[in-house]
């Protein structure tokens, strides 16, 4: 798509949307947002990238290969939260134990495992919609 008005506009909406991403991310434990809400907005930076740029551009500025290792990288922060936990004498995802006090442990486990929800999520919205968009796209 050559539109000047929509690569202009995407270029300068794209950080903004990222920042608002990273506020509801880190936000979300004293109010509505974390790492769901979090990752489907960032994703949704990439997509509207991708939608205005190309597939190939959106490859280029996001590898599959990075996308799947950020998917596991985020999966593995979850559990290991929770087998931190079990090793700290706790149960799994008490995040209780995490630190001396009980409120700063539970502050510490709620944003590690929000980050986690939000690096999985994102990077799986993103990797679905390159392979639906490759799927479709003409060859």
């Amino acid at each position: 798509m050559n539109d000047l008005i929509l690569r202009v506009v995407t270029k300068w909406l794209s950080p903004i949307i990222i920042l608002f991403a990273l506020y509801v991310q880190f936000h979300g434990d004293y109010s509505p947002g974390g790492g769901f809400q979090a990752g489907v907005i960032f994703s949704s930076a990439i997509l509207l990238y991708a939608l205005t740029y190309g597939l190939e551009a959106a490859l280029r500025l996001v590898p599959e290969m990075a996308l799947r290792i950020c998917a596991s990288v985020g999966v593995l922060l979850y559990a290991g939260v929770g087998v931190a936990s079990m090793l700290m004498g706790g149960t799994f995802l008490n995040y209780s134990v995490l630190a001396s006090n009980p409120v700063s442990g539970q502050h510490i486990g709620i944003i590690v495992i929000e980050l986690g929800v939000g690096i999985t999520v994102a990077s799986v919205m993103i990797l679905l919609f390159f392979t639906f968009a490759r799927r479709v796209a003409p060859e």
